[in-house]
């Protein structure tokens, strides 16, 4: 009964989605030729980030692909200005319009044709899984005044220390991926020579904590004496909890190599931050207890979008070499790679594709046993007999240092439960098309 249900429903939508192109297409025959990149908000903000190819709007809806006309009048030109939580250059931007009397000067321009392309654009060029992914990504991702927050905090920490040694934000709050309830990553950086990570750190937290005790502005100070020591505290003026680390000059690295992948094409943040909200859900998103960290999460989605057939992002380290060195004065590693350009992608998968994908991809086509993860190079590497690899369930490769960053799985029933989810989520999602149906929406947007 409910497999007839099932087909009943993919015929009759099969055909909602061929009758109905074909009418709005009768009725308004209209053309644009562009292949600019354009984010253009009409007042019921319907319409965000779509990607117009040269002479056709393309929409892959998921099951279906629907193929409209556009008049050039309806989108005009844009202006370019930085991204919020960006720097004013090169993969930092997005088109907009340049003042407030040009995007007057828009809205009235489409207001003539805002009610019917806004039907057809709910009908079409929105699928609802990929509208669900932007939502619950403009809801939760790390705004402007978060940062600044947690910058001012670093900047009186920098005052208060009183030494040479420089202090780098870091981590999610810096690298693009972070929410608006994301913690912060501090580290303080020797000049010269090595340090043991494991005795000198703690030595130099500690008194960092001392220090810490005689400030007003922070509370709860609290030394960490794991693999990599971290001084834990929180900002009294702001809420914010930070993690302090010593030394950790590849989290350095490794955060602009991050933000660059997540600048460098649209759809790498949406994508990732949801699929970090859906891991945590599900419990698989906490190395303390034995699963996958964000940053392993981030690599693996990374990997993900660098192996498809089209591409979606490129191979950072190996297309810039000279942007990523590993041996690159750390104070020069900020401003490596601002000159990348934005990443010209053939793949137009939509949001629901491309999530759907990922899950499908380490549900039942990635080898866990045979491969490793390799952002660096773009591609799988064989799981060979070194001590780095050798039984482990999970082998992610750092890009910088080349370690494992999965090691934290090492119980067998716990990477049976990752890969339980995998296959499970996929199964659901392509059956229902529906977010919710794998991360409750209501439960994930953040309290205001």
């Amino acid at each position: 009964m409910c497999l007839g249900v099932e087909m009943f429903y993919h015929l009759t939508m099969n055909l909602y989605c061929f009758i109905l192109p074909v009418t709005f297409f009768y009725f308004f025959k209209v053309k644009i030729k562009t292949t600019e990149m354009v984010s253009i908000a009409f007042k019921n903000d319907l319409l965000s980030d779509c990607c117009l190819q040269t002479d056709c709007f393309v929409c892959k809806a998921e099951g279906s692909r629907c193929l409209f006309w556009l008049r050039r009048r309806m989108l005009p030109r844009g202006y370019v200005f930085s991204h919020k939580d960006g720097q004013s250059d090169h993969i930092f931007q997005h088109i907009l319009p340049h003042t407030v009397s040009q995007q007057r000067r828009i809205e009235a321009h489409l207001n003539v044709t805002n009610v019917y392309f806004s039907v057809l654009y709910l009908l079409f060029f929105c699928p609802q899984l990929s509208q669900q992914i932007l939502n619950l990504f403009h809801a939760c991702e790390q705004q402007n005044d978060d940062l600044e927050k947690k910058e001012q905090c670093r900047a009186a920490l920098q005052r208060d220390i009183q030494t040479i040694l420089p202090l780098f934000l870091a981590g999610s709050s810096l690298n693009g991926f972070g929410s608006r309830s994301s913690d912060a990553d501090l580290c303080l950086v020797i000049e010269e020579g090595t340090v043991n990570h494991r005795t000198d750190a703690v030595y130099v937290l500690s008194l960092v904590r001392k220090l810490f005790y005689t400030l007003s502005y922070i509370e709860r100070p609290q030394l960490i004496r794991a693999k990599v020591p971290i001084l834990k505290f929180r900002d009294r003026v702001s809420g914010v909890e930070f993690d302090l680390n010593f030394n950790n000059t590849v989290g350095i690295r490794n955060t602009f190599l991050l933000r660059t992948y997540a600048y460098v094409e649209k759809r790498v943040r949406p994508i990732i931050l949801v699929i970090k909200k859906w891991a945590s859900h599900h419990r698989i998103n906490d190395a303390s207890r034995g699963t996958l960290s964000s940053y392993t999460l981030v690599l693996m989605v990374l990997h993900y979008l660098q192996t498809l057939p089209e591409p979606v992002i490129p191979c950072l380290q190996m297309d810039y070499p000279e942007c990523f060195n590993p041996k690159m004065d750390i104070h020069l590693v900020p401003s490596g790679p601002s000159n990348i350009l934005a990443f010209v992608s053939k793949n137009q998968s939509s949001l629901g594709d491309l999530l759907l994908g990922f899950l499908k991809y380490y549900a039942t086509v990635f080898k866990w046993d045979k491969h490793v993860i390799s952002v660096r190079e773009a591609k799988t590497l064989p799981k060979t007999s070194c001590r780095e690899w050798r039984d482990k369930f999970i082998c992610v490769e750092e890009p910088f240092d080349r370690t494992n960053t999965a090691r934290a799985v090492h119980e067998k029933v716990k990477f049976e439960a990752i890969k339980a989810e995998f296959t499970e989520s996929y199964q659901v999602l392509q059956l229902r098309k529906d977010l919710n149906f794998i991360l409750p929406l209501k439960n994930t947007r953040p309290k205001r």
